[in-house]
């Protein structure tokens, strides 16, 4: 039996972790339940599963496209967005070229490049812990096919701004793919942060890619969508997914998700969420944190080589975080009481 060396110097994925009786704040899920509007049309949904899910999820795509105000043909829905990543990769970039990210940014980007063949190029993030934009310009080469730019960034929360990402935008050759991660758009409040499908008419190059995971609380059920400037890179993702990987319960879930008192209750919810995250945030820096400001449903403590001691401190006191070791934590914006419960710990912890 053979198996691809490559596979031996790929990095794993490494899920937040759920420990009996701790809150978990490592997996940036929102805390509350699904809508009793979308149970009921899960339920219902669930009675057809003896079928085969839409393959296209027709009425998914064309509710979105009409929602955005875009045509159908730049829109694909995926088995959430890490999926879409995964196929955005195969779609423009053959084994001996480049795909490029900023670092630290999301951990699956260098397994989606890894496992496609692709080679990884990546690009310190500044002392701000923001995307370097010139630097990456400067990194680009005739075999860069590919660049994830992750706006708010995972794991610091940190953004780039409407004019720094159209001057990057502008400099980057028209051959290269641009995808823009908005995972978690729906927390931005920085006015100056721009909705990447106001960008889509002038950089045909550019890919925005969303997830119904994050505000819309379905990670259970992994669904979310791309759209493309250029309908034939939509077209070049959907050719390389996995059939039927988007069940019928998701696509439904997320119909239900995009009802107007549906959305209006779950963005009420994150609302909830964006005015906590301020609240922990200016805790910490009160407690002597060095943490950047955040435009997501999380905060990133940069705590370098304390990182693992933090993060074991923390569970010693029943809270679950994200450690990245010798980098950083990452802590999900919960409920006011879980958020409590872990600035306690923090705060134990920065005096002990």
């Amino acid at each position: 039996m053979s198996i691809r060396p490559a596979l031996a110097a790929m990095p794993a994925y490494i899920p937040g972790r759920t420990v009996a009786g701790a809150i978990k704040l490592a997996s940036n899920e929102v805390p509350y339940p699904p809508l009793p509007s979308v149970l009921a049309r899960i339920a219902d949904a669930a009675a057809g599963i003896n079928r085969y899910p839409d393959n296209a999820s027709t009425e998914l795509t064309q509710a979105l496209a009409a929602r955005l105000g875009v045509a159908v043909e730049q829109v694909r829905v995926g088995c959430g967005s890490v999926s879409l990543c995964t196929q955005l990769v195969q779609a423009v970039a053959d084994a001996d070229e480049e795909v490029m990210y900023a670092w630290r940014s999301f951990e699956a980007y260098p397994i989606i490049a890894a496992v496609s063949g692709a080679s990884s190029i990546q690009v310190p993030l500044t002392a701000g812990h923001v995307h370097d934009l010139d630097a990456m310009l400067e990194r680009i080469t005739g075999k860069t096919r590919l660049i994830f730019v992750c706006n708010p960034n995972n794991p610091t929360g940190t953004v780039v701004s409407r004019d720094e990402l159209v001057r990057f935008l502008r400099a980057v050759p028209t051959d290269v793919t641009v995808a823009l991660d908005e995972a978690y758009c729906e927390f931005v409040r920085d006015v100056e942060v721009p909705d990447g499908l106001t960008l889509l008419d002038e950089f045909p190059n550019l890919v925005v890619l969303r997830t119904f995971s994050k505000a819309y609380g379905l990670a259970g059920l992994r669904v979310g969508y791309a759209v493309a400037g250029d309908p034939t890179v939509a077209m070049a993702i959907g050719q390389t997914q996995v059939p039927f990987s988007v069940t019928t319960l998701a696509q439904q879930a997320a119909l239900a998700s995009l009802e107007p008192a549906a959305e209006t209750e779950l963005l009420e919810r994150v609302d909830a969420i964006a005015v906590e995250r301020e609240r922990v945030f200016a805790r910490l820096l009160d407690l002597g944190y060095p943490v950047p400001p955040s435009q997501a449903n999380f905060v990133w403590l940069p705590l370098g080589a304390a990182t693992t001691d933090f993060a074991a401190g923390c569970e010693d006191r029943r809270v679950i975080v994200r450690a990245f070791a010798g980098a950083g934590a990452r802590v999900t914006i919960s409920t006011p009481e879980e958020n409590d419960r872990f600035l306690e710990a923090a705060a134990e912890l920065a005096a002990s």
